[in-house]
């Protein structure tokens, strides 16, 4: 590999501020979670909290597992396997539905 290619994927890494907030915005988000169980939401209850969970689950994949540091390829690649899952999860709901 060239050292121009060597530079391309370099980045500054993540200092221990950054952990923390991480770590700290995800305890907050749990918290969140453990309190949102307790309420009744009636009909949304589901949507409330698979939202704090995409939330978390973003924050994970960001940051601890460097996406935001990859090429846009891998963002576009994420894309697709999310809706793949998508796609897939609504077809047994579907199926489910009409038994």
């Amino acid at each position: 590999m060239s050292d121009h290619e060597h530079e391309e994927h370099a980045h500054e890494p993540a200092g221990y501020g950054m952990y923390f907030l991480t770590w700290f915005s995800l305890l907050v988000l749990t918290a969140i979670t453990v309190t949102a169980a307790g309420m009744t939401f009636g009909s949304m209850s589901v949507v409330v909290a698979l939202l704090i969970a995409l939330v978390k689950a973003t924050i994970v994949l960001m940051l601890f597992m460097h996406l935001k540091y990859e090429d846009p390829l891998f963002h576009k690649l994420l894309w697709v396997v999310i809706f793949a899952m998508a796609v897939f999860i609504g077809m047994t709901f579907t199926d489910t539905l009409f038994r």
